[in-house]
């Protein structure tokens, strides 16, 4: 049996709406954030959210080693910092950080100071693919901001709702 055409299963999730955030850590000095649409709550018992990261690129790296992350919500103003995360305009991590507030909870993961909301939290479990990683985070403390618009991702390109 032949496996399915990436190009054809790529254009499917295309269509898939996704709320963009944006999943960050800080270990060992290092700071890093990275643009993500592969992100779902998996319990609230214990609280336990998941993060999808491509293990491609090799910036990632300090996101697989790191016992913590913080995955942060982002609202409609947030289109320009998306794509700052996303690696459009080759910002280094200081530049992209410096684009927005940021503020620490529980673990010391950097979380975005008016995201709708963010989740701080330990790894409890990594799955490796083919080609992304898996991060299972157990959440420690929570961020809620103002109730606003949400940016979406969704035929290639960004939407609000």
């Amino acid at each position: 049996m032949q496996g399915l055409d990436p190009v054809v299963y790529r254009e499917a999730m295309s269509r898939y709406a996704g709320h963009v955030q944006i999943v960050t850590t800080e270990h060992e000095g290092v700071r890093r954030g990275v643009t993500i649409t592969a992100a779902c709550s998996v319990s609230d018992s214990p609280p336990t959210v998941l993060a999808c990261l491509n293990n491609t690129n090799p910036n990632n790296a300090v996101l697989f080693e790191s016992p913590h992350f913080a995955l942060n919500t982002l609202a409609a103003q947030h289109q320009e910092l998306a794509n700052a995360f996303a690696g459009f305009g080759k910002l280094s991590s200081e530049e992209r950080f410096a684009l927005a507030e940021w503020q620490v909870l529980a673990t010391g993961s950097p979380v975005l100071a008016d995201a709708i909301t963010a989740f701080d939290c330990v790894v409890t479990d990594r799955k490796v693919t083919n080609t992304h990683t898996v991060l299972f985070g157990e959440v420690r403390a929570v961020h809620i901001g103002v109730r606003e618009p949400s940016l979406i991702y969704l035929d290639r390109g960004y939407r609000t709702l």
